[in-house]
């Protein structure tokens, strides 16, 4: 059976080279050919022929298919459906910002989370991406839009710290100077909550962001949002982000989606206030996306200015995250539920 080589680290085929005969530094120009966007081996023109069949005889390069692309009007957001190897789908989105562009990317087909207002979750986990795949989602982003990737997000389909392991190489990979060296300050987890990995990722002292899912300031409130929270809870969840501050020295950010008649009301905002007062970390207020079917509907205007006013008379830190994509399937999991 053959191999994955893209998922493979410059060491890992350092390793492999020496081990059939060949130089070491083979192993640096097939990984940049692969970071490169290279799908054939026939492509990476200076390697011999013979190796060339050799490494076609034993390993495979993912590439993905674009099933359906959708650009806002408005913005200029790309929302992409790719096809995988084996014919599932997944979702990323790239995003303009002033600051550079963005792609958030999915680690998961599919989610076993079961968030109420999360679309990924509706039909539950089907696999883990591997590492190569999450890359792919970045190497074709920017193939495609010709633009260059400068900030990563694993906010998309799936829950990334549920396919730990892929995701820490898929982070090895892209940070690899030899690779596309996007910084590990430029690339934010968003998890719901595990908080086993929490603890491993802080292990790892990599210097990027962790985006926490909060959505409530009490297990009453997060019980009925994030079914998971009931192994975990609200306080072990900042105990985490605690936790993973004192060892990277990262601020966390905590995620809420304001949810009409669940979390959005003023005694949930000075919950969410007192919640945080003593600990290092950033607050992102979210529009919900409305999303067909769904048990959950977006909070009004009037309830978002009422608990704003109340965070801002808190001294609470916080960002209303500016939604893009308003005129496409913006909620990750939309487009591929509509697909099937």
């Amino acid at each position: 059976m053959k191999s994955d080589i893209k998922s493979m680290l410059l060491t890992e085929l350092e390793e492999y080279f020496l081990s059939i005969g060949e130089q070491k530094f083979r192993a640096k120009q097939v990984f940049s050919w692969l970071h490169e966007g290279v799908y054939k081996f026939a492509d990476m023109t200076n390697i011999s022929a013979g190796l060339r069949e050799k490494l076609n005889e034993g390993f495979y390069i993912t590439r993905p298919e674009i099933v359906e692309k959708q650009k806002s009007e408005i913005d200029g957001t790309i929302k992409y459906l790719w096809r995988l190897n084996d014919g599932e789908t997944v979702e990323s989105v790239l995003m303009e910002y002033k600051h550079g562009t963005t792609v958030c990317i999915s680690s998961q087909v599919g989610c076993r989370m079961g968030c109420h207002f999360c679309a990924s979750s509706v039909d539950g986990l089907v696999r883990n991406l591997s590492a190569s795949e999450m890359l792919d989602q970045i190497l074709f982003s920017q193939i495609d839009s010709n633009k260059r990737v400068s900030n990563i997000v694993l906010m998309g389909m799936g829950e990334p710290l549920d396919n730990f392991d892929n995701v820490v190489k898929f982070i090895r990979l892209v940070t690899h100077p030899e690779g596309i060296n996007i910084g590990a300050r430029h690339i934010t987890i968003s998890t719901c909550g595990i908080i086993e990995y929490i603890d491993k990722l802080s292990e790892l002292d990599v210097q990027l962001t962790l985006a926490m899912s909060l959505h409530a300031p009490d297990d009453e409130t997060r019980n009925k949002i994030i079914p998971t929270n009931r192994s975990v809870g609200v306080e072990r969840l900042i105990e985490s982000g605690d936790r993973f501050f004192k060892a990277t020295g990262r601020r966390v950010t905590y995620e809420y989606a304001m949810i009409d008649g669940v979390n959005d009301s003023t005694q949930h905002a000075h919950k969410l206030a007192s919640l945080l007062l003593n600990t290092k970390s950033h607050l992102n207020i979210i529009l919900l996306s409305n999303i067909p079917d769904a048990q959950f509907k977006a909070a009004s205007e009037g309830a978002l200015r009422k608990f704003t006013d109340i965070l801002n008379k808190r001294d609470v830190s916080y960002t209303l995250r500016r939604s893009l994509g308003a005129d496409i399937d913006a909620a990750c999991g939309q487009l591929r539920r509509r697909a099937k």
